[in-house]
């Protein structure tokens, strides 16, 4: 088994109680909860060595506001000690979750954690790896794409087969975004909206592409136009984004970089029907964003083959 490490919260963040209880849920994530000291004070940290040395604390972890408490953080400096880790909230809740959380976050956290150019190697080689995808996945689907524009014909033969919306990229650049048509042709006359389940607008055979998700094989186009990459945050409608941007904290971050067929938020949370989805989805966006790499893709492309040919089957 793994040494369990013991933890010392300290500050009242709100976030503190969904750890306690997902970390209590599951052992298996080596973490244990040894004391939470929720009130910060100067007063109440003076016993902070005590606290350490009596619950053999291997973790500490800090609100991010202590980097702006100077007389807490000198008593924080006191304790450092080389078998001692300091972490912040949103550092452990990554670690935990794989997803960050918004309402910790703050402009300077974006500013020391998301940077536009440091990964430009990266962003060069998965470009070339999208197109090369591209072309190759799109040679292979081609027979099963002349079926399926037959049966979208033949079962709703009033509309184009190909469905055309306007998406925002990177850099909140405005895009046309291809897919099969799975609805009827008028679905969206009032507008884009969330898709709920059993929705009546959707066609017979667009069940079938939505399940399959081969409603989305014209979007290799898109990539090949370098709209989107293979693996990103989800390209939302104009309509939707008008919103969230509104709504929520951060949206814009987003556009840093390309969004993507498949995406972390993607395969780890369900498609948004309401802010607080869309809410939740964002904080899975911001954990890409901060951490994407060639091994955190081949994750995600992994989950979503097993999402596609195991769940979907299952």
């Amino acid at each position: 088994a793994l040494p369990t490490i013991k933890l010392l919260l300290i500050g009242n963040d709100a976030e503190y109680e969904e750890l306690i209880q997902q970390i209590e849920k599951n052992p298996q994530l080596g973490y244990k909860i040894s004391f939470w000291l929720k009130n910060e004070t100067e007063a109440e940290m003076k016993n902070l060595s005590q606290i350490i040395a009596d619950n053999s604390i291997d973790s500490l972890v800090l609100p991010l506001i202590f980097k702006r408490e100077q007389g807490l953080a000198q008593i924080i400096f006191k304790n450092i000690s080389p078998s001692l880790e300091i972490i912040n909230l949103p550092q452990l809740y990554e670690r935990v979750f794989q997803k960050l959380p918004l309402s910790s976050l703050g402009e300077v956290w974006f500013i020391e954690n998301i940077s536009k150019g440091k990964k430009s190697i990266y962003e060069l080689i998965k470009k070339i790896i999208d197109i090369a995808f591209s072309l190759i996945v799109g040679l292979i689907l081609l027979p099963l794409s002349v079926i399926i524009i037959f049966l979208i014909k033949l079962t709703s033969p009033g509309g184009p087969v190909i469905y055309n919306q306007t998406r925002v990229g990177k850099n909140s650049r405005e895009f046309t975004l291809y897919k099969f048509r799975t609805m009827i042709p008028d679905a969206e006359t009032k507008g884009p909206n969330w898709t709920l389940p059993n929705d009546s607008r959707i066609i017979k055979v667009g069940k079938i592409l939505r399940r399959t998700h081969l409603d989305e094989i014209p979007q290799l186009i898109n990539i090949l136009k370098g709209n989107l990459s293979l693996i990103g945050p989800r390209a939302e409608s104009l309509v939707l984004v008008n919103i969230y941007q509104k709504k929520l904290p951060y949206y814009k971050i987003r556009y840093l970089i390309k969004p993507g067929i498949t995406g972390w938020a993607q395969i780890n949370y369900k498609p948004s029907a309401s802010i607080e989805e869309a809410y939740e989805k964002l904080q899975y966006d911001i954990y890409y964003l901060k951490n994407r790499s060639f091994v955190l893709d081949f994750l995600i492309i992994l989950k979503t083959i097993k999402y596609l040919f195991v769940s979907r089957l299952s």
